[in-house]
């Protein structure tokens, strides 16, 4: 009994000699103080080794964000474990860093897992700021979806968008429930997949089905993925690459579905009909002589980040404006009116309607601004720079909650209401200058040179969706009201807690 006892606490005096020194190593190798004569911004308190890391678990992380900065400011300094991070929660604040310090806060970070098909090395998001960079952007914005080349481009989208609406009808006449995010994504994949790769991406074959089907599983993924962003490299230098294997999974069969499109691609040159965008990227694959070399894992990265970021996204709005609208009848009934008087009842809502309809539009950037789909932008600073009275060190990470600063009653007139009308006065001629006020505190697409180049794909894809389902449909919900309740947990996107199903109600309309 004695023994037991005696080998007991010496195995109790081990391990806990051994966890002090952990703690000891942990707290050395995650926690470096900056450099004496760094005037660093206001921090709140914050504990030995984890720093912050405690007020970022109850909530969803713009929430939390939110929160901290009610508190104790809207421009912080915090640390999580050993990664420093400025939080900046105002509109004027985030103004004058991408006004004077653009350059420098033009890097997305460190690729947390280099081999990952989105948000790795190969991609376009987290490319650093550059040739290759700029080459790429100039590809996406002349062939892709910039306005000139989505002007091109407009006949793969009516298509598209007659078939979503179809789809619909169809169910409605055989008394089926829709879930309104996922038919918005196949409509916005349909529409992508035409759009960048042009026959070689079939719809019959449902190629956008299958893409969906990676996108939300990648999605799930984004706890992962955040913790590896956090952890990976110190895990790597102690020989642990605990959070690769699932997530590598799903981007190598992800991959393996966009080979197969370029090799069909390939296979039908002569007689496919294909895309300006493709047909560049390709261009460019095999042209020895190029200044920066694309390779195949490149293209293929493109276009997973292109399903991934537009077509998450777009979908993921659908659904918070659906749910806003059959939520508030009074704008649902001001949308229909709109947009009787504007297209009439004999034919669909096309994207050429959408400037003459002024309360749509409305409607997608009043979402927009209360459900940010991607509400916290992050950056990382490549050269140390004096921002107000504080300096900010290299490396340092830029955190900037769109979240809070579309929610700044500073800013915005009742910010927690849905209010559309509040986007019409600076739609109006005459409005230049409130259209640039709102411009600074409007983060919906990011900001400065990183920020999304597909807004306007982004307007166009919703509002043409949110158009037909309030022209053309009823919609019937189980109970009362749409539940807004925001999903949890770490995510990349913004979402609904729940799935939106609905009944459509076909309306009379002679098409």
């Amino acid at each position: 009994m004695a023994a037991t006892v005696s080998f007991d606490f010496q195995n109790c005096f081990i391990l806990t000699l051994f966890c002090l020194f952990l703690t000891l190593f942990l707290f050395v190798f995650f926690f470096k103080k900056p450099k004496n004569g760094f005037d660093l911004p206001p921090s709140p308190p914050s504990l030995p080794i984890i720093g912050h890391l405690h007020l970022l678990l109850l909530a969803p992380i713009h929430k939390c964000f939110h929160k901290i900065s009610s508190k104790y400011g809207p421009f912080l300094h915090l640390r999580i474990f050993h990664v420093p991070i400025v939080l900046v929660s105002s509109a004027s604040m985030a103004h004058e860093i991408f006004k004077s310090h653009d350059m420098y806060v033009s890097f997305r970070g460190a690729v947390a897992i280099d081999e990952c098909i989105v948000f790795g090395s190969f991609g376009f998001l987290r490319a650093p700021y550059g040739g290759y960079w700029r080459l790429i952007k100039k590809i996406i914005t002349t062939k892709g979806i910039g306005p000139q080349a989505l002007e091109r481009s407009h006949g793969v989208r009516v298509i598209e968008l007659e078939r979503f609406y179809k789809n619909l009808l169809d169910k409605a006449m055989k008394k089926q429930s829709v879930e309104i995010g996922e038919e918005a994504m196949r409509l916005v994949n349909n529409t992508l997949g035409k759009l960048s790769m042009g026959s070689a991406f079939s719809v019959e074959d449902n190629d956008g089905g299958k893409v969906s089907e990676f996108t939300v599983k990648l999605s799930a993924l984004s706890r992962t993925f955040f913790v590896a962003q956090i952890f990976n490299e110190p895990l790597e230098k102690l020989g642990i690459s605990l959070l690769k294997k699932e997530i590598m999974e799903v981007s190598h069969r992800f991959e393996e579905l966009l080979e197969k499109t370029l090799v069909r691609y390939e296979e039908e040159m002569d007689d496919h009909q294909g895309t300006e965008f493709m047909d560049t990227l390709m261009a460019a694959y095999r042209d020895e002589n190029a200044e920066y070399k694309i390779t195949r894992k490149n293209i293929k990265a493109l276009f997973a980040e292109l399903f991934f970021g537009a077509g998450d996204t777009s979908s993921t709005t659908t659904r918070w404006a659906m749910a806003e609208i059959i939520n508030n009848p009074k704008i649902l009934e001001k949308l229909r009116e709109e947009i009787d008087s504007v297209v009439g009842k004999t034919r669909i809502v096309q994207e050429t309607d959408l400037p003459k309809l002024p309360y749509l539009q409305a409607v997608v950037k009043e979402t927009l601004r209360l459900h940010p789909v991607a509400p916290v932008l992050s950056r990382e600073f490549e050269q140390g720079c004096k921002i107000g009275r504080f300096y900010i060190p290299e490396g340092t990470s830029l955190v900037i909650n769109a979240y809070a600063v579309m929610r700044d009653p500073d800013s915005w007139e009742d910010p927690n209401e849905f209010k559309p009308e509040r986007f019409l006065a600076s739609s109006r001629s005459g409005q230049e200058e409130e259209r640039r006020e709102q411009a600074l505190k409007f983060l919906a697409f990011g900001t400065g040179r990183r920020g999304c180049p597909g807004s306007s794909l982004a307007y166009i894809l919703v509002g043409t969706a949110v158009g037909v389902m309030v022209q053309c449909f009823d919609w019937e919900i189980n109970g009362d009201n749409v539940n807004m309740e925001e999903a949890t947990g770490l995510k990349f996107f913004m979402a609904l807690a729940n799935p939106l199903t609905c009944r459509p109600l076909p309306r009379i309309i002679n098409h």
